[in-house]
């Protein structure tokens, strides 16, 4: 399977990207823990179907030293006993800044003053940005349907 378009390759695209990619930094130089940025990509790409950032994600949060066990419960995060408050707060800002369309008032303001319980403000600025971010690379690979199952971690240094 090879996908639409060639997001690399083509010009105009490759240029978005290289823009988006440097926005990305921001989000990994800050105070945001690690883990909980691994975690909100995973479950906002669970979400929209994107196999090739699930694919992604779960590898470089694996090379990162996540577990299985807590890999394979994100998308059932609420049942799981491995996430920590604040992560569970994350995930949660994950699920209501993704699913914005399926709630008329879209993050509500229970879910972001628990996000803000455990996060910084510019932990949650990260947050927020990431959740933004994650979610523009999610469409752009779903559209172009890319491929999943070849990543390797570090492939796009």
């Amino acid at each position: 399977m090879d996908a639409r378009l060639n997001l690399q390759g083509n010009p105009v695209a490759a240029k978005f990207l290289k823009h988006v990619i440097s926005a990305s930094k921001a989000v990994s130089g800050s105070t945001l823990p690690a883990a909980t940025q691994h975690l909100v990509e995973i479950r906002a790409s669970q979400i929209n179907g994107c196999g090739f950032c699930t694919d992604m994600h779960t590898k470089d949060a694996t090379h990162a030293g996540e577990t299985p066990v807590r890999l394979n419960l994100i998308a059932t995060w609420r049942e799981a006993k491995v996430f920590t408050d604040a992560e569970r707060a994350a995930l949660e800002l994950t699920e209501q800044g993704t699913r914005i369309a399926d709630a008329a008032g879209g993050v509500t303001d229970e879910v972001w003053a628990n996000a803000a319980k455990h996060y910084d403000e510019d932990q949650l600025a990260a947050l927020v940005s990431l959740i933004a971010l994650i979610n523009a690379f999610n469409r752009l690979n779903v559209i172009v349907q890319q491929p999943a199952g070849d990543y390797q971690p570090g492939q796009f240094g």
